[in-house]
């Protein structure tokens, strides 16, 4: 059902070397790129028109509108299972928690005297938030998503999902439900590329946005791409993925099922387990076999994301080797599996998120435990954070130098201005002083 990849005895390759020996997911954005564009550019020329028609098109429903009334939150909300609603009460306060510290304040720097610089944290003023809505229903990504802007202080937020022909053209209602549980009233049916470009350019109901963020399929990580530099995004999100470092102490049930409920999501999802224990890769690719028969999303799912390319089980010679193969593959969710596990978690370079012990599953991280689940896919996690209250954020430097701070470095500004060439910026220095620069002191 999963693959092995041995990678011991032999020394372990270092950098894109030892990454090209690891699975991962064929996700080719540069050819989405092609065919989004087309439907980016109808967007921006017939505005809520073309959205009509690309939700016939992709969702098959005629929509009378985009925006999604008021109403339809309203009874979204009255009408939601009440544990769902507890459960989404609980998510969205445990997130709150987590993110209200994350919130970055005003700090200034006295240079010198009368010299200082401030940095201030702005939040970007519109963002337009994406919850995906194909083959499943995601309103922990509402809670994901709206739960860090609004801790930031954005004003204005606004959401897409897809409409849903089995709900009048409305985005899920549990969608729905937790957009009024966050008091959000923006909400917009748009699907994939769609809801990206709506958000970019602005149509006739929905107005431009200066940032978009949220998980999506290839087609919304190609959107983002098409309007990088025309708006901020969080990430060109791929393919889920989760891998789990793990020794002989691992429970084999434990491992196992970490493994399916990623691969659940998507036939593209990744599953890695890296051990050093045969024993273990042995006993969870035996415990797979009872565990996904007695599950849902089988063949469309499950068992095609584990016997893809992207899923393996890769043996090392121990937890040292195990940890350079997972910070090499850097891994959306890494779980650790250990002994010792917190001092092996602390070791880690690169995860978009750490899951320590047998107690912390990705699951929990996924809706409960106060952590982002939007997070780096594809490897980007070596360069990349999660979504966070930052990423809403803008610092400003506010330089203020007196007349007597400002003399004191004059002469380093106009030698710098000079070695580099630009003599204007230094006149700008001299002009302040009569075209002479004062002497240091």
């Amino acid at each position: 059902m999963i693959s092995r990849i041995d990678l011991r005895g032999d020394a372990l390759p270092e950098g894109p070397a030892l990454r090209d020996l690891l699975p991962r997911a064929d996700f080719d954005v540069q050819a989405a790129l092609e065919k989004v564009r087309p439907i980016c550019e109808a967007v921006h020329h017939r505005g809520d028109a073309a959205l009509i028609d690309f939700a016939e098109k992709f969702d098959g429903v005629r929509l009378d509108q985009v925006r999604v009334p008021a109403a339809a939150l309203t009874r979204a909300l009255e009408e939601l299972d009440p544990a769902v609603r507890a459960a989404l009460e609980e998510s969205i306060r445990r997130a709150r928690l987590v993110h209200r510290e994350q919130r970055r304040t005003t700090h200034t720097t006295q240079v010198v005297p009368g010299g200082s610089v401030t940095e201030k944290w702005v939040p970007v003023e519109r963002v337009g938030l994406y919850a995906p809505g194909g083959r499943s229903v995601y309103p922990s990504s509402v809670v994901m998503n709206v739960v860090p802007a609004q801790e930031a202080g954005v004003e204005s937020i606004a959401l897409a999902s897809p409409a849903q022909a089995e709900f009048d053209g409305l985005p899920h209602p549990t969608i729905l439900a937790a957009c009024a549980l966050l008091g959000v009233d923006e909400v917009y049916a748009a699907g994939g590329a769609t809801a990206v470009a709506m958000f970019a350019h602005g149509t006739e109901s929905c107005a431009p946005a200066n940032m978009v963020t949220g998980p999506g399929n290839i087609w919304v990580a190609a959107a983002k791409r098409y309007f990088t530099g025309k708006i901020g995004i969080d990430a060109e999100a791929g393919p889920t993925e989760i891998a789990v470092l793990a020794d002989d102490t691992a429970d084999p049930v434990h491992v196992a099922s970490d493994l399916i409920s990623q691969a659940e999501h998507d036939p593209l999802a990744a599953a890695v387990l890296v051990t050093d224990s045969v024993a273990l890769a042995d006993a969870v690719e035996k415990e797979l076999e009872p565990q996904v028969a007695a599950t849902k999303h089988i063949e469309d799912r499950i068992v095609p994301a584990l016997q893809g390319r992207q899923s393996a089980i890769v043996l090392v010679d121990g937890i040292d080797e195990g940890l350079r193969v997972v910070d090499a593959y850097g891994a959306e969710h890494l779980e650790i599996q250990t002994a010792d596990a917190t001092a092996v978690a602390d070791r880690v370079k690169n995860a978009g998120a750490i899951f320590i012990g047998p107690w912390a599953p990705v699951s929990l991280g996924d809706y409960a435990a106060g952590s982002n689940h939007v997070l780096p896919t594809g490897g980007c996690a070596c360069h990349s954070s999660g979504l966070s209250v930052q990423s809403f954020l803008r610092g400003i430097h506010i330089v203020d130098y007196t007349k007597d701070a400002l003399a004191e470095v004059a002469h380093h500004v106009v030698t710098l201005a000079e070695a580099e060439d630009l003599p204007a910026h230094g006149a700008a220095i001299k002009a302040r002083f009569g075209w002479k620069v004062p002497e240091s002191k």
